[in-house]
């Protein structure tokens, strides 16, 4: 079973999988600042940071984004999308970046895309759920190829028939395969060569309309002081 995830990486380090492998931790502030550039009519208020394991297949109200040296990615419910093809041009190259590589994936579907472009220009774009095919853009990459020939595949319930017009692969494994030749990185909880998602952090945002962010809870030092202010005032 693949996993279940919503994000797009843009790439500039020549090796992104060594660095990766040095397992960065995420620039927050930068990640705030390309929040608000991605969701303008949005106000983002940082939340709890966590793996991108975890984080890859937020909730709509929600984004996580990984700001490393020479690559970042952004997870969000938006990326989850059934045509590759149709991501608005500001999504695509929003940081000048040499690649961009978008990967999807819904193991409850089951469902899996991704989609690579060049400074802007899309190469390659595929989605698809276990029998059906929603785009199938440029020539199949020669990675992909063990997974048409049959040597991925789909593993179904014994007492389950498999759609006649099944793909010879798990949708998820496939776009999870993308993950691993791009970027060396696997959802897999045990990669055998790549680094294991689990093992990044992401900074996380919620999402607001402008006006309903809930107020600055104030930082600790103030707290302490409120708390002398009142005990002096009770006394």
């Amino acid at each position: 079973m693949g996993p279940t995830a919503s994000t797009i990486w843009y790439v500039d380090a020549p090796d992104p999988a060594a660095v990766l492998r040095g397992h960065p931790d995420p620039d927050s502030d930068a990640a705030l600042a390309l929040a608000g550039r991605m969701y303008p009519e949005k106000v983002a208020v940082p939340l709890t940071s966590g793996s991108l394991a975890a984080s890859a297949g937020p909730q709509g109200h929600e984004v996580f984004i990984g700001c490393y040296p020479g690559l970042t990615v952004v997870c969000g419910a938006n990326l989850a999308l059934q045509r590759p093809s149709t991501l608005p041009d500001h999504w695509t190259r929003p940081l000048a970046s040499e690649h961009t590589y978008l990967i999807g994936a819904d193991s409850a579907g089951p469902w899996g895309a991704f989609a690579t472009w060049e400074r802007g220009a899309l190469r390659r774009s595929f989605s698809a759920s276990s029998a059906h095919i929603y785009e199938n853009i440029g020539l199949p990459l020669v990675w992909e190829r063990p997974f048409w020939a049959g040597e991925h595949p789909a593993r179904h319930p014994i007492e389950t028939l498999p759609h006649p017009q099944s793909l010879p692969f798990d949708p998820g494994e496939f776009a999870d395969a993308a993950n691993a030749h791009w970027l060396g990185l696997r959802f897999d909880p045990e990669p055998a060569n790549e680094t294991a998602a689990a093992e990044l952090q992401v900074c996380g945002f919620t999402l607001y309309a402008a006006g309903e962010e809930p107020p600055t809870i104030p930082d600790e030092p103030e707290i302490r002081g409120l708390r002398r202010w009142w005990r002096r005032l009770a006394g």
